[in-house]
């Protein structure tokens, strides 16, 4: 019988100071990947450490021009947020279609962050929304965008010792447009390929980016380029050959790049 030690610590000093002591201890947020995992016997921590109990790793809060999501906060809370909803429309509607109920009522938003998962909803979307993390460590606190924090598949910035805390989001202005497309093998499942587009002039933000199952999101810099141009601009004709340049540089064979082709252009159309 495998065993471990479980601790439920009630604030981040004691988090630093049991990861600090335990170089095999693993954090346990929502417990949507690390369970069956643990079940699976692919990880054997010698201690767990359950997040559940520290309300600063909680809730969602108005910071003004920008909406704070604790790393704890689950994604249907996201759904159901009203600030969230009023600041950032599309992103409560994306939390809302991830998994199934029991992983929207489970799973976390830093959990799922954290572990990085390519194929998950969060890592692409919070790239789109050009969002920053906040970490906290033995060394303080610190903040780095999620584009920056993501090295590859499974693959973080993060230190042992730290403690990703929230996720710092800007409020899009009223005349962004925003758009989001998927595709599954089945409802519920894991994305084949996900595309988010955001466009909100006010705040010169114009960003695509690709989600695929196996390697880290793909920022599409010639497709918000053209995104970002004026609206008496050609942009229809100019799109086919910014998406073409942007994919050419995604390694997939013929069918995937003609996957992710299609889940782009989804995306863009669905802007609104």
């Amino acid at each position: 019988m495998y065993e471990f030690n479980y601790h439920k610590p009630t604030s981040l000093d004691e988090v630093a100071n049991l990861l600090g002591a335990n170089e095999e201890a693993k954090l346990v947020a929502g417990g949507m990947t690390l369970i069956p995992t643990l079940k699976l016997r692919l990880a054997r921590p010698s201690d767990l450490v359950d997040l559940a109990a520290i309300p600063s790793l909680r809730g969602i809060t108005d910071a003004g021009d920008a909406i704070v999501i604790g790393a704890m906060t689950r994604h249907a809370e996201v759904n159901r947020s009203p600030v969230v909803k009023q600041g950032i429309p599309g992103l409560a509607a994306m939390a809302g279609m991830i998994g199934d109920p029991a992983v929207r009522n489970r799973g976390t938003v830093g959990g799922s962050l954290a572990h990085a998962d390519p194929a998950a909803d969060w890592l692409t979307t919070m790239i789109a929304l050009d969002a920053s993390l906040e970490l906290a460590g033995a060394n303080g606190r610190s903040q780095v965008k999620v584009a920056n924090f993501v090295t590859g598949a499974l693959e973080t910035t993060i230190e042992a010792a730290q403690v990703l805390t929230c996720v710092l989001v800007h409020r899009l202005s009223t005349s962004a447009r925003w758009g989001y497309a998927k595709y599954a093998r089945k409802p519920g499942d894991f994305a084949e390929s996900m595309a988010i587009a955001v466009v909100d002039p006010e705040r010169s933000l114009s960003r695509v980016v690709l989600g695929r199952r196996s390697e880290p999101p793909a920022f599409m810099q010639a497709s918000s380029q053209v995104l970002a141009g004026k609206p008496a601009e050609p942009l229809a004709e100019k799109l086919g050959a910014a998406i073409e340049a942007d994919l050419s540089s995604v390694r997939a064979d013929q069918a995937d790049w003609t996957m992710h082709r299609a889940i782009v252009l989804r995306a863009i159309r669905a802007l609104r």
